[in-house]
């Protein structure tokens, strides 16, 4: 099984990141986590819909081979990044053709700030519901950023390793019921 991971945050030390590859960690046996590059996407423009970047078409490739879609992203401004939506964005279109369509879903926002970016997530889920990704509901994770949420080994710290772990596999159980 492959999921398609999408940091929502391109900063080099992005808790975001950090925490997605924790939770990739705790993927079972036959599950791959593969984060997809959403950091050298050109803008979106709808004049180049007929002819896409090389890392556009490398982008919608990549979701398209993906059995499911976990987003992680940070809260900004009580929404979801622009890095983010512009990925979203260049796997959508043109309209009609979008790489994104019926794939599984999952949300996990990690922030710095106390509502943990539940804001971010909300937004996102409302994008992914026009694009006809059914979207985990349960377990929802927004987490605020705190020391050793990850560990100095990149792994999940002891406090949340159960709930993570719960999360993941909740995750992957809800990818399985739509692979074909």
């Amino acid at each position: 099984m492959n999921i398609a991971v999408v940091v929502g945050s391109i900063r080099k030390d992005s808790y975001n990141r950090r925490f997605a590859e924790a939770l990739a960690k705790l993927a079972p046996e036959g599950v791959k986590f593969n984060f997809l590059r959403i950091d050298d996407l050109p803008h979106y423009d709808q004049d180049d819909d007929g002819d896409n970047a090389p890392e556009v078409r490398r982008l919608k490739a990549e979701v398209e081979a993906a059995d499911g879609v976990l987003f992680v992203t940070p809260e900004y401004n009580r929404s979801y990044s622009g890095v983010l939506k512009n990925a979203i964005d260049q796997a959508s279109r043109p309209y009609g053709q979008a790489k994104w369509k019926g794939k599984p879903a999952a949300i996990v926002t990690v922030s710095y700030g106390p509502l943990s970016g539940a804001m971010a997530a909300q937004h996102l889920r409302n994008v992914l519901a026009v694009l006809d990704m059914p979207t985990l509901n349960q377990p929802e994770m927004y987490l605020q950023w705190k020391d050793g949420l990850v560990d100095e080994q990149g792994n999940v710290g002891p406090a949340s390793k159960d709930f993570a772990q719960n999360f993941v596999d909740t995750f992957v159980a809800w990818v399985r019921r739509f692979k074909h």
